[in-house]
């Protein structure tokens, strides 16, 4: 029997089911379709996605100036090393402290460094409720981070704090070098020096309050055995710890002393007389000076105050203060004004006393040559008289035919008189002596350091009393070297230390700067009447006519 077509529609179950079946199978290929075409939509929007992001990105970089560049890397570098390492290991792109991916810009905080700190907080931060004080906080790039400020301080690289608590500055302020200090000197003391500190204050507290009276009977009986010849006794004086500091230097001294020696640049009896004694004075050395050999290996010379003549002890100095007539240097003379007396010494007559004179200036000066070869020169000894003697007070020496017109080769203040108006009394006589000569005079160079201020001190005061009572209208150079005896060359460097001397239409201008004078002035008003002058009244003497 032929097979019966099936129909739709039909009521039979056979048809029923067949029916089922193609409904089932239109609705998965209607399903099927929709998801096609869903993910179709979903490719295109994520491409359309990824060209939009790409062409955020790459806006984002163009717009990108160095300076958020630098910003991004110094952030970096600030943070907290777990953070660096959790960067280094994941490249995932940076949480925002809720723990979100960053959403925008503003979640990576690459703003210009004049934003707040409270405008970098991300919305999704206000949204979850987050306090932006559990933030770590971070410093601005433009604060911790600033090339272009320095120290406005000449030669000063900006390093370092008054303060000791910063590393850099930028203002005068806190600035250590126009403090005259450096950043070292400026550092807080650590931890540890401030525990070193109260451990060497709590070992001094320690030391006993003072000597026993055995311990000083030790000490005195220690000194009166051995004299100078030892050392004296230092325990119990001061802490154990000073005292140990002390024994320290002075091996540490000892030794660069012998690896000189060992070098050749200290041999054995140079500059070995530290100490003279002259008189009622025991004056310290300041220079080497030639003496004979087996007495400049001695410690303390020995010099009788009036005939200069030097010893070994101070008994042949007894011995010869007891026999040694001289109360005066030898020679004539010139100047007596009370207690105040120049004697005139020829070299070529006291030929011993001079060369004794000059070993013994040897011992202040540093320039001077002139030992033993004493015959060509005029030595003037200026001495303060009492009833034990002429005492002497310094000297200058002066060639007796000078080609140059020195009237001055040396010259010495003791220096038990120095600082009292003497210096200025000895060059004011060798000028004095100039004058009666009819000649321009100036002291032979080099100077020494002390000479150098005491002649432009002397200089200044004759320039101004020049100017203080010239009355005319026109000052000339010339006329002054001639009245005062001082070497026009002199005086023009004295004005222009002074600032009075100018240069206006191819003129040289001297100008009289009344503040000066009226300074000098006051200057002499509060010195009163000064027995520290010379009078040339005083003064009995010719120039020699000849050697």
């Amino acid at each position: 029997m032929p097979r019966r077509k099936r129909t739709a529609g039909s009521s039979s179950d056979g048809t029923a089911d067949s029916d089922d079946s193609g409904d089932h199978e239109k609705t998965d290929s209607s399903h099927s379709e929709a998801n096609q075409r869903n993910n179709t939509r979903l490719t295109r929007a994520s491409l359309r996605l990824s060209q939009s992001s790409q062409v955020v990105l790459i806006s984002m970089l163009f717009f990108l100036t160095p300076l958020h560049v630098y910003k991004m890397l110094f952030l970096f570098l600030d943070a907290p090393p777990d953070v660096k390492l959790a960067a280094e290991r994941d490249e995932s792109p940076p949480r925002t402290p809720t723990g979100n991916a960053p959403s925008s810009e503003s979640d990576i905080d690459i703003s210009s460094p004049n934003a707040s700190h409270d405008e970098s907080v991300t919305k999704d931060q206000k949204d979850s409720g987050s306090d932006p004080s559990h933030r770590p906080k971070r410093r601005r790039f433009h604060e911790s981070y600033n090339f272009n400020m320095k120290c406005p301080t000449p030669g000063c690289n900006s390093l370092g704090h008054l303060t000791g608590k910063h590393e850099r500055h930028f203002s005068i302020s806190g600035c250590p070098l126009y403090h005259n200090l450096s950043a070292d000197e400026c550092k807080a003391p650590t931890p540890r020096q401030v525990r070193y500190k109260e451990k060497v204050m709590e070992m001094r507290k320690r030391r006993d309050s003072g000597l026993t009276k055995d311990q000083k009977e030790k000490y005195m009986e220690h000194r009166q055995t051995h004299g100078t010849t030892r050392e004296p006794l230092l325990e119990n004086i001061t802490s154990d710890y000073d005292l140990e500091l002390f024994r320290k230097a002075q091996a540490r001294a000892a030794e660069d002393l012998e690896k000189l020696r060992l070098q050749g640049q200290i041999t054995e009896g140079s500059n070995m007389i530290k100490t003279i004694l002259f008189g009622r004075y025991e004056l310290d050395t300041w220079y080497h000076s030639p003496y004979p050999e087996e007495y400049a290996r001695l410690g303390r010379l020995y010099i009788c105050e009036f005939c200069l003549k030097y010893m070994k002890s101070q008994t042949i100095l007894r011995r010869h203060m007891a026999k040694c007539v001289w109360k005066h240097p030898p020679g004539d003379e010139v100047y007596r004004k009370g207690a105040i007396s120049v004697f005139e010494v020829d070299g070529k007559k006291n030929k011993i006393y001079c060369q004794n004179l000059c070993l013994l200036a040897k011992l202040f000066l540093d320039h001077k040559t002139l030992y033993y070869d004493v015959e060509p020169f005029l030595f003037y000894v200026m001495t303060e008289a009492d009833n034990t003697g002429c005492h002497l007070v310094g000297y200058f020496s002066k060639e007796k035919n000078s080609f140059l017109n020195y009237n001055v080769s040396c010259i010495l203040t003791m220096p038990q008189y120095m600082r009292q108006g003497y210096g200025k009394m000895l060059i004011d006589f060798s000028y004095l002596l100039s004058k009666v000569e009819e000649k321009v005079g100036s002291p032979e160079r080099p100077l020494s350091d002390l000479g150098l201020i005491s002649y432009r001190s002397y200089w200044k005061e004759v320039l101004l009393r020049y100017m203080c009572n010239f009355k005319g209208k026109e000052i000339s150079i010339k006329e002054i070297s001639q009245e005062t005896a001082v070497n026009p060359v002199d005086i023009v460097s004295t004005l222009q230390s002074l600032q009075m001397l100018k240069y206006w239409k191819g003129k040289h201008l001297v100008l009289k700067r009344q503040d000066l004078i009226d300074e000098w002035k006051a200057k002499e008003t509060k010195r009163g009447n000064n027995n520290k002058t010379i009078d040339p009244s005083s003064l009995k003497w010719t120039p020699p006519k000849g050697t």
